[in-house]
């Protein structure tokens, strides 16, 4: 589902992360299944939360190569490297607007 990716950074800062935490489940979900790969939001999060956070970073790297076999642009270390630096909210709104891009490409059925 296209997301508006001002609103989900207003979102995530008004509801105190949150939205974000919903926002990392529904970005997962939906690049999975661009990429035609098994939805897994649910576990990111859970993952993420047992390792304080350290899984996140994995997580970030690893959509770049999911949104890359989905027909995206390959920005693995461009997310990960902002994560590492705090600025994941800027990641993720990069991911987004990849995976806004290809839905665009793909039309409604997605």
């Amino acid at each position: 589902m296209k997301r508006n990716i001002v609103t989900a950074i207003i979102l995530s800062i008004i509801t105190c992360g949150i939205y974000n935490l919903y926002w990392i489940y529904a970005l997962n979900n939906d690049a999975s299944r661009l990429a035609r790969e098994e939805e897994d939001g649910g576990m990111v999060l859970i993952l993420s939360l047992i390792t304080c956070g350290i899984y996140f970073l994995i997580w970030n790297y690893k959509m770049g190569d999911k949104i890359y076999q989905a027909g995206g642009k390959n920005d693995q270390v461009v997310y990960l490297i902002l994560a590492i630096f705090g600025l994941s909210i800027v990641s993720m709104a990069l991911m987004q607007t990849e995976v806004n891009n290809l839905l665009d490409q793909r039309g409604p059925a997605y």
